[in-house]
């Protein structure tokens, strides 16, 4: 009978890990691991980096990690991703990320 009660709070507390905030040159490879759109390579890569240096911001992010542009990091930030406590969103110089454009509805006469 545990077992149901043990997976909801292994899986409640997986959430608040995966949702609350993460700052990129602070993040474990399981945090990282955890992010929707990150996967085991970028990871590696993203640790890798930050061996030569902290992130500075986003840009820096954007200019080191391959595959990482405003789009993914929009995405990233979401989900509680920031670099040096800032989401992709309240960077400085942060260009916004364009909205799928809808089909133009036909205009009856």
């Amino acid at each position: 009978m545990l077992k149901k009660p043990t997976a909801s709070l292994v899986a409640a507390l997986f959430v608040g890990m995966v949702w609350g905030q993460i700052d990129l040159n602070q993040a474990t490879e399981i945090q990282l691991d955890g992010l929707n759109g990150l996967g085991p390579r970028t990871t590696r890569y993203i640790l890798a980096e930050r061996q030569q240096g902290p992130f500075r911001d986003w840009r820096d992010v954007m200019q080191r990690i391959k595959g990482i542009g405003p789009k993914k990091a929009a995405h990233l930030s979401e989900q509680g991703l920031q670099v040096k406590g800032l989401g992709y969103a309240q960077a400085p110089g942060a260009s916004p990320v364009a909205k799928p454009k809808h089909a133009a509805t036909p205009q009856h006469n």
